[in-house]
């Protein structure tokens, strides 16, 4: 009996850990404590910024889902340099995530920022597929159910 409650407590907590959200620090390239950077108050302004941006975007903040969105898509280095990794299929999701969240300030152009970084530019079909999945998932982790198109 024993050795049925772990496995089954064993499953449990592996698909709990699977919808926990990944830390902000795993996006960026910088050293936790920007020690290693040239600039390290700039980099410790930059890390805040997007540990912001990310922490709010998670909670469901339009803005910082915004953000998160573009820094993604593009890399964002004209707001944090080139501290950030860049995730075009992740930032695609998030572009979908807002557009399907029914936030009461999304306008066109979060439909347009849609079109260009999930459009060809940025990734191919089979990438949009994946960001599809993706963005259920972080739908699904907001709380939010929406019929995707």
């Amino acid at each position: 009996m024993k050795f049925f409650l772990t496995i089954l407590l064993t499953c449990v907590a592996g698909t709990a850990f699977a919808d926990e959200w990944r830390p902000a620090k795993d996006y960026l390239f910088i050293a936790e404590d920007c020690s290693t950077d040239d600039d390290a108050e700039r980099c410790r302004l930059m890390k805040q910024t997007w540990e912001r941006d990310y922490n709010g975007a998670i909670k469901g903040d339009y803005q910082g889902q915004r953000n998160v969105a573009y820094c993604l898509s593009t890399g964002c280095s004209d707001l944090y340099g080139t501290v950030l990794r860049k995730n075009a299929v992740l930032g695609c999701a998030w572009h979908i995530v807002i557009v399907n969240s029914g936030h009461l300030d999304a306008n066109t152009t979060d439909i347009a920022m849609m079109k260009l970084y999930c459009g060809p530019h940025y990734i191919d079909d089979d990438a949009r597929v994946m960001a599809n999945a993706q963005a259920r998932t972080i739908l699904k982790m907001l709380g939010l159910t929406a019929q995707l198109q």
